[in-house]
């Protein structure tokens, strides 16, 4: 019992010592919007901000250009004056190919400003709000007036990416029960029972953090739940492992905690290489 303790106490000062990392590691919140009747000719866009910075980018420094084209398309976004005071933080998308994306830090209120440099026109958007840690949005730039950003966050796709994230955890730490050496259907059944209904908890909250929250409300829901799923299971496992296999307790206690933080690396992992399904 004592080990089983001092396990649950490391892991917790490493998951706490962890949060910083994490919040740089996993994928950073975005705005990302498609536009409907795009005209002909080249287009850039920019997200003004309610606030001077945000990440990396200011209203101070002129080092993040993106996509700014030519000096002239630059000097006319720096020139703009917003009527509401928001900054033009220097950095620029190409917008011809009828999407914008911001996926480094955007401003958390903002408006769209578009630059049709054919024509000299700018087009800029009323006050917006992000909605969610990924905030998806289109355009219809055939509406006379203001920009009007419609949200269209994908639930289907997102619903998908939620049964994969589980689907994939549970196959993991399934594979890691067998290197401990789990073989029997009793051991194997139950880590998959007490896998799918961790699993489900912990992505709903984290789909939920995701959907509703910040980078850093995303990061402390995260580790706080990976958390309390680590003790669950390892109390768990601590005392039904035991029971249907030759796995000695503590064994069972550091598979507990040996799967998780291997499926939650390898979670962060596929969150940088594939955004779209993590």
């Amino acid at each position: 019992m004592r080990r089983f303790i001092k396990a649950l106490l490391c892991l917790t000062l490493a998951l706490a010592l962890s949060v910083p990392a994490l919040a740089d590691m996993y994928p950073k919140p975005s705005v990302r919007v498609s536009f409907e009747n795009l005209p002909d000719g080249p287009v850039y866009g920019t997200l003004l901000s309610l606030k001077s910075g945000t990440g990396p980018y200011s209203a101070d420094d002129v080092y993040y250009r993106g996509d700014a084209g030519d000096e002239a398309v630059f000097a006319a976004f720096r020139e703009y004056e917003d009527a509401d005071g928001f900054y033009f933080l220097n950095y620029i998308e190409d917008c011809s190919d009828g999407n914008y994306s911001w996926t480094y830090y955007p401003p958390d209120t903002f408006k769209l400003l578009l630059y049709f440099p054919g024509t000299g026109e700018f087009r800029s958007s009323g006050i917006v709000n992000a909605y969610a840690y990924d905030s998806w949005y289109t355009v219809d730039l055939a509406r006379e007036g203001a920009i009007a950003l419609e949200k269209s966050y994908d639930y289907g796709a997102e619903l998908i990416n939620f049964a994969a994230r589980c689907l994939m955890t549970i196959a993991l730490e399934m594979l890691i029960a067998l290197a401990f050496g789990c073989r029997s259907r009793r051991e194997l059944g139950f880590i998959a029972l007490i896998n799918a209904a961790t699993q489900l908890s912990l992505n709903l909250a984290a789909s939920a953090a995701n959907y509703f929250g910040g980078v850093s409300k995303f990061v402390v829901a995260f580790v706080g739940f990976e958390l309390l799923v680590v003790i669950f299971e390892a109390a768990v496992y601590h005392r039904e492992l035991p029971r249907r296999g030759p796995l000695t307790p503590g064994r069972a206690t550091a598979y507990a905690v040996t799967a998780n933080v291997f499926s939650a690396a390898a979670g962060l992992w596929l969150a940088q290489k594939l955004p779209g399904i993590f």
